[in-house]
C-alpha cells in the first residue's frame, strides 16, 4: 500500500480528531482522500464510485471519531474499511441493476415526499433530471412523470422498447448517484472547507 504512507503527527492528529477537532479531520481528509481514491478505483474501475465511497468512508470516520484512538495503525485500517465499503457498494450497485427491468412497477407513491425533511432530497432529484442528456430526460419524464408505459414513450421519440428501458435505466442511476453524492459532499464541505477559510 505505497499511496497510503503515514501522516506527519498523525497519532496527534487522530487524537485531535477523536476530540471533535474539525481543523485535525479537514487535515486528515485532505491528506489522504486522493490516495484513497486511488486504492478504492482500482476495486470499482469508477471515479464516480471511487469518489462516492471516499467521502461515505470519511463522513463514517468522522461519525465514529472517538474509536480513532484505538486504533494501531490508521493507513491500514483505512484500507481495510475501504475495501469493504467499496465491495459492498459494487454487490448493491448489482443488486440495483438486477432490479431496473421492474422499474416500471414502483408505485407512485415512492415519488413523492412525504415529509418536509425531504425537501433538500427532490430538489437535488430535479437537478438531477436538468442534467441528464436530453433523450435521457425526455424518456424520465415520460415514464416517471406521465406515467407512460414504455410501448408509449418508444412510440413517441421513436425509438425501440429496448433504448427506452436502456435510457430509464441509465438515467434512474445517475440521478440517484447524483444526489447522494450531493448530500455526502454537502456534509463533509461543511467539515472540510468551510473551518479552513
Amino acid at each position: 500500500m505505497p499511496y497510503l504512507t503515514a501522516l506527519k503527527q498523525e497519532n496527534e492528529i487522530l487524537q485531535q480528531v477523536s476530540q471533535g477537532s474539525e481543523r485535525a479531520f479537514a487535515t486528515l481528509f485532505h491528506y489522504y482522500h486522493q490516495r484513497l481514491g486511488v486504492h478504492i478505483y482500482r476495486i470499482t474501475r469508477s471515479e464516480e464510485l471511487a469518489e462516492e465511497i471516499v467521502q461515505d468512508v470519511f463522513l463514517k470516520i468522522w461519525l465514529n471519531r472517538e474509536l480513532l484512538t484505538d486504533i494501531d495503525n490508521f493507513p491500514v485500517y483505512l484500507y481495510v474499511i475501504s475495501k469493504n465499503a467499496a465491495l459492498n457498494c459494487l454487490k448493491k450497485v448489482a443488486n440495483e441493476k438486477s432490479r431496473t427491468i421492474d422499474l416500471d412497477l414502483i408505485p407512485d407513491a415512492a415519488y413523492a415526499p412525504d415529509t418536509s425533511e425531504e425537501d433538500y432530497r427532490y430538489l437535488l432529484i430535479d437537478e438531477a433530471i436538468d442534467r441528464l442528456p436530453t433523450q435521457q430526460r425526455q424518456v424520465y419524464l415520460l415514464s416517471r412523470h406521465e406515467r407512460l408505459p414504455y410501448t408509449e414513450v418508444a412510440t413517441r421519440m421513436s425509438i425501440s422498447k429496448e433504448t427506452v428501458k436502456k435510457y430509464l435505466q441509465i438515467a434512474t442511476e445517475s440521478i440517484s448517484s447524483y444526489t447522494r453524492n450531493r448530500l455526502l459532499i454537502s456534509t463533509l464541505v461543511i467539515l472540510c472547507y468551510f473551518i479552513l477559510k
